[in-house]
């Protein structure tokens, strides 16, 4: 085996262990994720509709918008709530003038 030939070896294995060091992390991530399921209460899918149909009286989004996240530990639980609401900076109420 020539110098070139262990140049490429060596290179070869280490995109191999550079690859696999991804796919452990992205295997992580959905197991984690996996597990996080798992424990989600099961009215959550629900509370999400029903608070998006209340913010929806006062603001136009959609169900997107709205990211539910839900976690525990021993000690707790958090239920997070995160909303996007769209870019109001554009439009201008000609009315707030008016008597």
């Amino acid at each position: 085996m020539g110098l070139l030939d262990r140049f490429r070896s060596n290179t070869s294995n280490q995109q191999v262990r550079g690859s696999a060091v991804v796919a452990k992390e992205r295997l992580q991530i959905l197991v984690a994720h996996d597990r996080a399921e798992r424990n989600r209460p099961p009215y959550l899918n629900q509370l999400k509709e029903d608070i998006l149909i209340v913010v929806r009286k006062y603001v136009n989004v959609d169900l997107n918008a709205i990211q539910v996240t839900y976690e525990q530990d021993e000690r707790r639980e958090i239920l997070e709530l995160n909303i996007t609401f769209p870019d109001t900076s554009h439009s201008h109420n000609h009315n707030h003038d008016a008597k």
